[in-house]
């Protein structure tokens, strides 16, 4: 398509009802105005050629903190933030990206995928999954792209991943027949975060991205892991989802990030396993006194968080199917309190002072004290970023004025949960 077929498909009620889906029906207007500017960026940079339309969410994490690395279970959901992008297949070697949100102008060329050294930055990580697709036996080739994005960026949300999963529903737009499935655009992602980033991470972010709604997911099988949809919104039960950006971006905390798994799989290793989802529970209880002088607490604090909390990811999706939703909030409470005191990734050992999110957090409790249909807890890999609060609609204008007052102005987030995960959007 044209930008001028563009702005025809827009003005279409097919649109207006596409656009509801992905961004809540409040927000229809202002996302149509995105993909007006989104096609004339890219004909400013590329020409008035034909293109294609790319959109790929961020995500929100309701239960399974620091779960799935070690091939636990986690319960997630598509956010109405997103990036999008237009794109066509320039016939060469070469992909061109043009990011209007980051003010990045870059040519990656495909014959020149190696690593650098470089463990930061948005050209590490498309090489990276350029050479994940390779790796799977996926095809790559050049395409020009102009791109933009909504999604808070180093907060808790995965602005990574959800870019990741971008560049994926492209490549396989364009140069696989659309064969390709979720499973294998998170791999590729993680690949680009594991291998040229450096970054220990595991399949949720990518997961949650790509696949839309809510879901579940059983990374046992870490190669095939198994999704399950979850008919949920919380406009079932009159609440508003809430993301509270805290201020301090987590983008250089990829150490601290990283020893959760890495000492997760240390207790692993004890029993000679890989990651702990192959460790019995018993096992680990009758060895606490052994562990804690081989390994040390912190350790043996975080194993025991990955067991409760892959439990309490069945009982929140076990509650959200029998329509118990008190129950259900409880349980979101409790996966915060876990994370905090027995994951203990609300801030940095090293740097006590900077406690952001444990003040958002305590904030959030003395507000939510009395408030039924109600819950809050860390979002995210931690350390800092963001912290996730489920209101009562009445109150969400409320309790936006009250945190924005004690942390910045415009701290606060209301999203929705959209069905659609990374898809080539067809107008």
């Amino acid at each position: 398509m044209k930008q001028n077929q563009i702005a025809e498909a827009l003005e279409k009620s097919s649109a207006a009802e596409l656009f509801a889906d992905l961004y809540g029906k409040d927000n229809v207007q202002e996302n149509m105005e995105r993909y007006r500017y989104l096609a004339a960026g890219f004909v400013k940079n590329f020409g008035d050629v034909d293109f294609e339309l790319f959109s790929s969410p961020g995500r929100t994490e309701i239960g399974g903190n620091h779960t799935d690395h070690n091939h636990g279970k986690v319960l997630a959901g598509s956010v109405n933030q997103d990036c999008i992008c237009a794109a066509r297949k320039n016939d060469s070697n070469q992909i061109r990206i043009i990011s209007e949100t980051f003010h990045q102008d870059f040519t990656i060329d495909l014959d020149k995928l190696e690593s650098d050294g470089k463990t930061t930055g948005t050209v590490p990580l498309i090489k990276g999954i350029l050479a994940g697709f390779k790796e799977r036996g996926f095809a790559v080739g050049g395409f020009d792209a102009f791109t933009t994005s909504n999604v808070i960026s180093a907060a808790g949300v995965s602005s990574s991943a959800s870019f990741e999963m971008l560049i994926c529903s492209i490549l396989n737009y364009f140069f696989n027949d659309n064969q390709m499935n979720v499973i294998n655009y998170a791999h590729a992602g993680r690949y680009a975060e594991n291998v040229y980033w450096k970054k220990a991470s595991g399949l949720l972010d990518q997961m949650a991205c790509a696949c839309g709604g809510v879901v579940t997911i059983d990374f046992a099988d870490n190669e095939n892991p198994k999704v399950e949809k979850i008919d949920f919104s919380l406009d079932e039960i009159g609440c508003d989802l809430l993301i509270v950006n805290t201020g301090k971006g987590h983008a250089n905390m990829s150490d601290e990030y990283s020893a959760v798994p890495v000492e997760m799989k240390k207790v692993a290793a004890y029993f000679g396993k890989e990651v702990l989802a192959e460790v019995p529970y018993e096992k680990l209880l009758e060895n606490i006194p052994q562990l804690r002088g081989a390994l040390g607490d912190r350790c043996v604090m975080r194993a025991l968080h990955f067991y409760n909390e892959n439990t309490r990811v069945d009982e929140e999706v076990a509650a959200l199917k029998e329509k118990r939703y008190d129950d259900f909030l409880r349980l979101v409470c409790e996966s915060g309190d876990s994370s905090w005191k027995w994951l203990q990734n609300c801030y940095c050992i090293e740097t006590p002072q900077e406690q952001a999110i444990c003040v958002a957090l305590a904030l959030t409790e003395l507000y939510r004290k009395g408030i039924k249909k109600s819950a809050c807890r860390i979002h995210g890999g931690g350390f800092a970023g963001v912290i996730m609060v489920i209101l009562p609609k009445e109150y969400t204008a409320d309790f936006t004025k009250y945190i924005e007052e004690k942390l910045n102005d415009k701290c606060v987030y209301k999203m929705t949960i959209r069905k659609y995960g990374a898809i080539h959007m067809e107008l």
